[in-house]
C-alpha cells in the first residue's frame, strides 16, 4: 500500500536525547534515575498512515505529535516492539476471567473482587510517560514554511544533481509493495486442569451396606443427559431430512463426533464479547469508534467528559498534578495526531488514522482506547479510565476488546491482522505483562525482523539487550546505502539532501541527517520530508 499522493509526511528532527529520566528503573528511595543513553527524536508535523507503519516496524512510536526510537544498546531499560498475532490469538485463563466478570457485571451486576495477579494493562503507553518525553512542545514553524511550492518547481531542483535520473526518480518514488507477512502459529499446549495419564488412580471397594447400588444404572451428570438429548435430536432431524432413508450407522457415528467437536471448541473473545444478554440487564455497556477530530459531531461533544475522565484518571493513577492533565494536555497527548486519515477502497469501513474508543456505560463514558488503525495492524497508543470501575479490570477488558476489534477490521482489510502493544520491558517485571497475550512476536533491534517471543525470553534472562535474529550473516535491509537521497524540505522546496547540501551555509550537518536517515531507514528517508530551516 503507497500514501496518498496529496499527503506527505513532514518531520523535524531533533537527534538523539541523552540523559532522559527513566520511569522503569527506580533505586531504593523510588526516586527516577537518569538512563545512561537516549532516543531518537522527531516532530511530525504531518505523516502519513504508511509511513508511520514503517516506522513503528523499525521500533519507533509516538507521543502525540512526538515521534521517537530509543537508542536500545545505550538506553538503561531497553523497549522492544512487541505485536500480537490477532488472528491466532490464544484467550488465557486470566483473560477469560475478566471477560466472563464483565459479561456478569453487565447482566446482572455482579461485583466481583480484583483479582490478585491480573496483568496491569492500564496504559500501554506508559512508556512514553515514563520516559518523560512530554516535555517537547510543539515546533514553532510556520505552516507557509511547511507548504512546499509546486512540485514542477521542485522538479527543477533536482537538475542542479549530477545523477538527473536518479534524482527523478527520487522524485517520483514507486509505491512500496508489502512483503509477506509470515504468521507463526503457536503449537497445542495441553489444556491446564486436564488429569494425567500417567498414573492410575484405583477406587476403593465400597463397604457392606455402603456405596453404589450395583443393580441400579450408574448416576450420571445433567450436563451428560442434556447433551445426549441433543445429539439424538440431532440424529432424528438428519433422518427426516433424508427422504426417509436412514443413516448407516458409520454416518450415525461421524455425526456424533463432529457435533462433540463443536461443542469441545473453546469461546472466543467474540463468544464473550457479543454474548446474548437478558431483556431485563443490569447494564448497558456500548464501545464507540470515534475518529480524534474536532470536526466529527461525536468527538466534539463528548470532549469535555473525556478530558474530565484523562485528569481524574491521571491524578488517580498516575498520581499527576491537576495543572499536568488539563484540556491543554489531553488535546496535545491524546488528540493531537500527525496521521493523515485515509479512506481507500480495500480498507476497513472506518478508515485508517487516529481513533478514541469509547466505553460509554449507561450513558456516561467509563474508559477511552486510544488506538491508531494502520495499513497491517491496529496500533494502541493509551488508555484511561474511570478508577471507580478498576474492579471491572478495565485495561485488560480494552486490550481484549481491541484484538476482537482488529480481527473485526481484518475481515475487510484483509492485510490487517497485527495488534501492536507498544514496548515489551522485560529488565522492567511490572512491563512483562505484555509477553502474555500470545502468540506475540518482539522486533529484533539490529535487523528489525520479527521474532517469536519464546525464542527471544530466554535471551533477555541473561542479558537486557539482545539481538533476537541469530544469523550472524542478516543485517538491517533497509540500511541507509544512498545519503544524498534523502528528501529535505528547505525553503518550500522539495529536494534530495545532495543538493541541499551544496546549498546550506554554515556548519555541515550531515552528521545529524546521517543519525536520522539510519533510524528511520532508506524508505522513509526517501520519502518523508526532513524539514530544514
Amino acid at each position: 500500500m503507497a500514501a496518498a499522493e496529496s499527503s506527505l509526511s513532514i518531520v523535524e528532527y531533533f537527534g538523539g536525547e541523552d540523559g532522559y529520566r527513566c520511569g522503569y528503573c527506580k533505586n531504593e528511595t523510588g526516586n527516577l534515575s537518569h538512563g545512561a543513553g537516549g532516543a531518537g527524536g522527531m516532530w511530525a508535523h504531518s505523516m502519513t498512515i504508511q509511513d508511520y507503519q514503517d516506522l513503528i516496524d523499525r521500533g519507533w512510536r509516538r507521543s502525540g505529535k512526538y515521534v521517537y526510537k530509543p537508542i536500545m544498546n545505550q538506553t538503561c531499560c531497553p523497549q522492544y516492539t512487541i505485536r500480537c498475532q490477532a488472528l491466532h490469538f490464544q484467550t488465557s485463563k486470566s483473560h477469560k476471567k475478566v471477560l466472563k466478570k464483565m459479561l456478569k457485571f453487565i447482566s446482572k451486576g455482579d461485583v466481583s473482587k480484583v483479582m490478585g495477579g491480573e496483568e496491569p494493562m492500564d496504559s500501554h503507553i506508559e512508556d512514553v510517560v515514563a520516559c518523560n518525553y512530554e516535555f517537547r512542545s510543539e515546533s514553532h514553524v510556520s505552516q507557509a514554511e511547511l507548504t512546499p511550492l509546486s512540485v514542477d518547481h521542485a522538479e527543477s531542483v533536482e537538475t542542479e544533481d549530477k545523477d538527473k535520473e536518479q534524482m527523478e526518480e527520487e522524485v517520483n518514488v514507486k509505491k512500496v509493495e508489502s512483503g509477506s507477512l509470515q504468521i507463526h502459529v503457536a503449537k497445542d499446549t495441553p489444556v491446564p486442569g486436564e488429569p494425567s495419564h500417567s498414573t492410575k488412580i484405583v477406587p476403593a471397594l465400597p463397604k457392606p451396606g455402603k456405596g453404589a447400588d450395583l443393580s441400579k444404572p450408574p448416576c450420571r451428570k445433567a450436563k451428560d443427559i442434556r447433551k445426549e438429548r441433543k445429539l439424538q435430536k440431532l440424529l432424528q432431524n438428519q433422518m427426516c431430512t433424508c427422504e426417509g432413508s436412514p443413516l448407516q450407522a458409520g454416518d450415525q457415528v461421524l455425526l456424533l463426533q463432529n457435533s462433540k467437536s463443536k461443542t469441545n471448541q473453546p469461546k472466543t473473545i467474540e463468544d464473550f464479547i457479543f454474548a446474548s444478554l437478558p431483556d431485563d440487564a443490569a447494564h448497558k455497556l456500548e464501545v464507540r469508534l470515534v475518529p480524534v477530530s474536532f470536526e466529527d459531531p461525536q468527538f466534539k461533544s463528548s470532549f469535555s467528559q473525556s478530558a474530565a475522565l484523562f485528569a481524574k484518571y491521571q491524578m488517580a493513577i498516575h498520581k499527576d498534578a491537576p495543572s499536568d492533565c488539563g484540556e491543554n494536555e489531553f488535546t496535545r497527548f491524546l488528540c493531537d495526531s500527525p496521521l493523515e486519515a485515509e479512506n481507500l477502497p480495500n480498507g476497513p469501513d472506518c478508515g485508517y488514522g487516529s481513533f478514541h474508543q469509547q466505553y460509554w456505560l449507561d450513558g456516561k463514558i467509563i474508559a477511552v482506547g486510544v488506538v491508531d488503525v494502520l495499513p497491517y495492524c491496529v496500533s494502541s497508543v493509551y488508555l484511561y479510565y474511570d478508577p471507580d470501575y478498576s474492579f471491572l479490570s478495565l485495561g485488560v477488558y480494552s486490550a481484549l476488546r481491541e484484538i476482537a476489534f482488529t480481527r473485526q477490521l481484518h475481515e475487510k482489510a484483509p492485510d490487517l491482522c497485527f495488534y501492536y502493544m507498544g514496548f515489551y520491558i522485560h529488565s522492567c517485571p511490572k512491563m512483562r505483562y505484555k509477553g502474555q497475550y500470545r502468540p506475540s512476536d518482539l522486533l529484533c533491534p539490529e535487523t528489525y525482523v520479527w521474532m517469536p517471543i519464546e525464542q527471544c525470553l530466554p535471551l533477555l534472562e541473561h542479558s537486557k539487550y539482545c539481538r533476537f535474529n541469530q544469523d550472524v550473516k542478516a543485517v538491517d535491509e533497509g540500511r541507509v546505502k544512498e545519503l544524498g537521497r534523502v528528501r529535505v524540505l528547505h525553503k518550500r522546496t522539495i529536494m534530495p539532501y545532495s543538493v541541499y547540501k551544496k546549498r546550506r551555509k554554515g556548519p555541515s550537518d550531515e552528521a545529524s541527517v546521517q543519525q536520522y536517515a539510519s533510524l528511520v531507514g532508506q524508505t522513509c528517508s526517501e520519502r518523508m520530508l526532513l524539514f530544514r530551516s
